[in-house]
């Protein structure tokens, strides 16, 4: 039977689930002391002096540095010019919670009371804080060598008046895409402990590999001195692939104290320092014909980047303008950008990463031109839709090729297992019905990019390649170790990875290995983002294994006197057909394989391992759609969600239940957004209103609508499984969804559009606000 598409519970549950995983804060060596930083307690500002003294008189306090102690080391890696962020805040704060000196004491109590005794004195500069404030005339600049708080422009080549000009009908839309805080479970954690052998840094990251080629150079040491580990991790969800101070500062913190120097981030000192994702605004115009068929597009988008531009920070609003057309063809698309600094937390990858904020959009627009034409807004979707006998699509932007899709099977899944036709009758008898709850039927059928793994891909972000490494070796006894270069923080790699390989070794489950994680164990490795785990990794592990098996099975024909193509892998065993009984088994040939006199003349000792570093010509695309129903409290503005529909289609899928679990795990992340989550600012101080979950709305379990789970299936031509993605889909999906069934809900009182968080309050404004309701509009 094959493991590829079964349930299979997770490896790695047990020790997660019974508090023995191994996370960094978990890590204790002796004498191991504890480091905290003074943060900024101004949004921008200059430094006029910080006096260390009365900290330092703290016994157990190893000492107080500030930017001149690190004035030999360059900033932090992957900064633009005149734009680079400093490890320390020199001169000039920029952001409220921006480190600028750091502490280290015998403990991490200890470290907090002399935090709270260093005295810094600060002058007070202007603050933005929004893209309307940064790009005003009057804007102060934070950078005064950059002379502006733009840092990116990219126009269009064609604004698209004309053609929209010509269509029947236009519409537009001013669009917010809030700030969100990422919230993994585990914040920023790092150990550090530079030894006579060289340096260890334990860290709470998405690409350890990654994060050790910089350091070392940042440190100037080679790479044989410099290994990383990222143990279990807990989330990461993109903001784990950012360069945080304490990752380059930790280690020479442990240098210079000769003692191995820990960083654990506070919740409230994660919401203010790691790194925010969204934040984009969006001038949307779109031309349309009266029979619901779109014409041109023009998206203009504006990114709002915190303080300093990150490498993947800037890479959003180019993702968004990629993906800005959806699943629908449209004959003229216009796309330009920029992006922005403020003062405020920088910001970069969340949770789909510029994919969910272009899916928001192009779903938005769907439905404003089914309200405008008079249609449904499923009909509209229909129309427009590319068809699936027309890919590989070429799309608006050169680089990006749609590879596989079913767009219309999907949809009339979710139709169906909503009882779309069911729903909306239901609307219509609530009409006329003052006591009863207003009901919102909202579509959103959207489409990503993913499997990052086509040369070029990833560099651009400041990677070293896009490629994903596997090596699978094979024990003396039969069992097998498969390292990867992705190391999980939450996927299931233990889990999926295994499965890819048993089902290709013939190896029973049990008897494979992952490990991960760590620089001096797996040779290289990207990481682990954007949905490439198993479209990329996966696909890596599977070749390996395949490659492998080949092998094995001349050892297995030599032992056996027969040809290599009369055998089969069965019950962990090498068969001969048509022969029974005769064969032998993996650990027969697992010993065999060490044994020169063993094996046949072509393969040495020790052959049957593999390593492969996995291409991909092409993205993966995953989409679905997805369906949410609403009932809106009338007298309060409350938001029910009362059925949220997913389908979709993410090509082979290896473990059903971990697929559903990514999927609710981003659902649960686009609804947050929908309804709840926003970063915000004091506009004028720049101080953070939301820097704890007290004010920074998260949902827990209650909160949460029930799934229904659909799939269809288009595989990917682009790798060896056929696998599309799936860790992103939920949260690029599920947002449209929701504020679609509200504005649905709420459209007889003349709604168009609400910005995300839709908060009862705004509900009851526009309720209350609203004149007499309108007849349905359809």
């Amino acid at each position: 039977m094959s493991l590829v598409g079964a349930k299979v519970l997770r490896k790695e549950d047990p020790r997660l689930l019974s508090g023995t995983g191994t996370f960094v804060d978990d890590l204790s060596p002796p004498r191991c002391a504890f480091a905290a930083f003074v943060t900024s307690t101004e949004a921008h500002a200059e430094i006029v002096s910080i006096d260390a003294r009365a900290a330092l008189k703290i016994p157990g306090v190893l000492g107080v540095w500030t930017a001149a102690d690190f004035a030999d080391h360059p900033d932090l890696p992957g900064g633009l010019p005149d734009l680079e962020r400093p490890a320390l805040a020199r001169n000039i704060v920029r952001f409220a919670g921006e480190p600028v000196a750091v502490v280290v004491a015998d403990d991490r109590y200890l470290a907090a009371d002399a935090v709270a005794a260093v005295d810094v004195q600060y002058r007070d500069l202007p603050v933005v804080t929004t893209i309307e404030a940064a790009t005003a005339d009057d804007a102060p600049v934070l950078f005064a060598n950059h002379g502006s708080n733009v840092v990116t422009v990219v126009p269009t080549m064609d604004d698209l008046e004309r053609q929209i000009s010509r269509c029947d009908d236009r519409a537009s839309l001013h669009l917010v895409n809030q700030r969100c805080a990422a919230v993994p479970i585990e914040a920023v954690a790092c150990l550090a402990d530079w030894g006579a052998d060289g340096l260890t840094l334990w860290a709470t990251f998405q690409a350890p590999h990654h994060l050790r080629n910089y350091l070392a150079t940042w440190l100037d040491i080679p790479q044989t001195q410099c290994r990383v580990v990222a143990p279990d991790v807990g989330g990461g969800f993109g903001s784990k692939i950012v360069w945080y101070p304490e990752f380059f500062l930790a280690p020479l913190l442990s240098k210079w104290t000769r003692r191995p120097v820990k960083f654990a981030q506070t919740r409230t000192e994660a919401m203010m320092q790691m790194a925010h994702g969204r934040d984009q605004v969006h001038d949307l115009d779109i031309g349309f014909d009266r029979d619901g068929t779109i014409r041109a597009l023009r998206v203009v988008i504006s990114q709002n980047l915190g303080a300093y531009p990150d490498p993947t920070g800037v890479g959003l609003a180019v993702l968004t303008s990629w993906m800005a057309a959806g699943c629908y063809r449209i004959p003229d698309v216009s796309t330009s950008f920029r992006t922005v600094v403020t003062n405020t937390t920088p910001v970069a990858a969340y949770r789909g990463a510029g994919r969910p904020e272009a899916a928001y959009s192009i779903e938005r627009m769907i439905d404003l031109v089914a309200r405008r034409t008079g249609l449904d807004p499923a009909e509209v979707r229909r129309r427009n839709f590319i068809k699936p006998g027309a890919f590989p699509y070429e799309t608006h932007n050169e680089p990006v090729v749609y590879d596989s899709g079913d767009f219309p099977a999907a949809l009339d899944e979710c139709l169906r297992l909503v009882r779309y036709d069911e729903r909306r009758a239901e609307q219509a008898a609530r009409a006329d019905d003052p006591d009863a709850p207003l009901l919102g039927i909202g579509l959103s059928s959207w489409l990503e990019i993913a499997g990052f793994g086509p040369n070029g891909s990833l560099e651009g972000f400041g990677h070293l390649a896009s490629w994903e490494s596997a090596q699978v070796r094979i024990q003396p006894d039969g069992s097998a170790i498969v390292f990867a270069g992705s190391s999980p923080h939450g996927q299931g790699h233990e889990t999926t990875f295994a499965q890819i390989a048993s089902d290709e070794l013939g190896i029973p489950f049990d008897r494979i290995q992952l490990r991960f994680g760590d620089t001096a164990t797996v040779l290289q490795g990207v990481g682990t983002m954007g949905s490439r785990g198993v479209p990329t990794a996966g696909s890596a592990v599977k070749v390996a294994s395949s490659r492998v098996l080949e092998k094995a099975k001349k050892v297995a024909a030599h032992l056996l006197e027969a040809a290599e193509a009369d055998l089969e892998v069965r019950d962990n065993a090498f068969n001969v057909r048509g022969s029974p009984g005769k064969k032998v088994g993996w650990g027969e040939v697992a010993w065999a394989s060490f044994q020169p006199l063993s094996l046949p003349p072509e393969l040495q000792a020790g052959s049957l391992e593999e390593r492969l570093f996995q291409e991909s010509p092409n993205f993966s695309y995953p989409s679905g759609a997805y369906a949410c129903v609403v009932e809106i409290d009338r007298a309060t503005g409350a938001i029910d969600i009362v059925d949220m529909v997913l389908v979709d289609d993410c090509g082979t899928v290896i473990n059903p239940l971990l697929a559903e679990g990514q999927v609710h795990g981003g659902v649960a992340q686009g609804i947050a957004q929908a309804l709840f989550e926003a970063v915000v600012y004091e506009p004028d101080s720049g101080q953070p209103i939301t820097a704890n979950l007290l004010d920074y709305l998260v949902p827990s379990a209650p909160d949460m609508p029930g799934y229904t789970a659909g799939r269809i299936t288009t595989l990917c031509p682009n790798n060896p499984l056929g696998a599309k993605g799936i860790g992103e889909s939920g949260a690029v999906g599920a947002p449209a969804a929701v504020v679609n069934a509200i504005v649905d809900a709420l459209a007889p009182f003349g709604v168009e559009h609400v910005d995300m968080p839709v908060t009862p309050e705004k509900v009851w404004r526009l309720l209350h606000d609203a004149t007499a309701p309108e007849r349905s509009h359809r």
